[in-house]
């Protein structure tokens, strides 16, 4: 997760603020190049969700591991926008795919030792990587002339990373994926699902409001920082801060749904993000963007985790049907967010318009899960 997340999927924002300074983007550019990548991962969630996979998933994962710390190696090569468009779509495919399948492949070792409760672990690892990232580029970017060397040692990092996931997650014999899914097509549960209720459809549009609300600010949050002086030294330390707030939040939240219902913690978590989201622009002093660093992190994986488990609950039947477009709809406001946001800032100047309705989205996003959501 610290590899193919933190790294491979987020290392994009701390080094953002380098390649605007050096010229191998703008910020027009950094939006389409964000879209991009977002897209390759809506694309390889639903792909390792539902299409065969030859030779098993754990060899797959191997491959996709491997392949996610070869994407941001070659981000190094300074080809164009174009380059740096196709190469965050396969990055964003690699970290979809592994995401998909070391996740359920620890949850099933874990499920045959009884220990399913430590689940919530394994996304902290998101933070690590965030965190861990962060860390090294602030401590590099002082020191290197240019942001393909931060490419570079961000690669080199997440290769080292890779190389531990043999041994700490060893190979275990498995039924290839394409057996389990003819077993699944076998059984009455994968019978085409019933339609959606309401509560479904209300549940996939927040989701979709929340993936264009977040991804704003995820994206721009060290680009932010570095068009004010002043603000300089949270380009890297506002992404770290982000991390930090992460490892602590998938325990806090998934505590806090079983207590107040899944449905108000998303509610609760969508409206402190959107706090966070209009401080980062309301606000713009050191103390502002630590403010909005931290209850972002401290929201955006747990609202992700406890929206699919809620999303599992009211399922009528088959869970697939509602996760696949919930899905689809995360991701469509994660593709539609970081490209709105550059073209408003080439219009505007900045991105205080962009993060406002962003933190409306979001808002919207708590008002439609704090109403109980039905199975029925």
């Amino acid at each position: 997760m610290a590899a193919v997340m933190g790294i491979g999927r987020f290392v994009y924002t701390p080094v953002l603020p380098f390649m605007l300074q050096d010229g191998s983007l703008n910020e027009v550019n950094a939006g389409i190049v964000a879209s991009s990548n977002y897209l390759g991962y809506l694309v390889g969630a639903l792909l390792a969700a539902r299409a065969p996979l030859p030779g098993g998933p754990y060899k797959i994962l191997m491959i996709v591991l491997f392949s996610s710390s070869l994407t941001t190696f070659v981000m190094s090569l300074t080809l164009g926008v174009y380059w740096f468009v196709a190469i965050r779509f396969l990055a964003g495919l690699a970290s979809a795919y592994a995401f998909v399948l070391v996740a359920n492949i620890v949850m099933q070792r874990l499920a045959e030792l009884r220990s399913l409760r430590l689940f919530p672990i394994h996304f902290t690892g998101v933070g690590i990587g965030i965190a861990g990232s962060s860390v090294m580029i602030e401590w590099l970017g002082t020191r290197l002339v240019s942001s393909a060397e931060l490419w570079l040692a961000s690669g080199i990092l997440s290769l080292l990373l890779s190389l531990c996931v043999p041994f700490l997650l060893p190979p275990k014999k498995e039924a290839p994926l394409e057996t389990k899914q003819s077993e699944q097509t076998a059984s009455p549960s994968s019978a085409p699902s019933a339609s959606l209720n309401k509560s479904a459809i209300r549940l996939i549009f927040a989701y979709g409001c929340f993936g264009f609300g977040y991804v704003i600010t995820t994206t721009f949050i060290g680009a932010m920082a570095s068009l004010t002086p002043e603000l300089a030294p949270m380009k890297s330390l506002g992404w770290l801060l982000v991390g930090l707030a992460v490892i602590p939040s998938v325990f806090l939240w998934e505590n806090l749904a079983i207590r107040i219902g899944y449905g108000r913690a998303i509610a609760l978590a969508c409206t402190i993000e959107a706090i966070g989201v209009a401080l980062s622009v309301l606000m713009p002093t050191i103390t502002g963007l630590s403010i909005a660093a931290i209850l972002l992190g401290g929201t955006f994986v747990g609202i992700t985790s406890i929206g699919l488990i809620e999303a599992r609950r009211i399922a009528s039947s088959d869970p697939r049907q509602i996760v696949g477009l919930m899905t689809a709809a995360f991701g469509v406001g994660q593709v539609i967010g970081p490209s709105f946001a550059g073209y408003l800032y080439e219009l505007k100047g900045d991105f205080l318009l962009a993060s406002l309705v962003a933190a409306g989205a979001l808002i919207l996003a708590a008002l439609l899960t704090l109403r109980r959501f039905s199975p029925h």
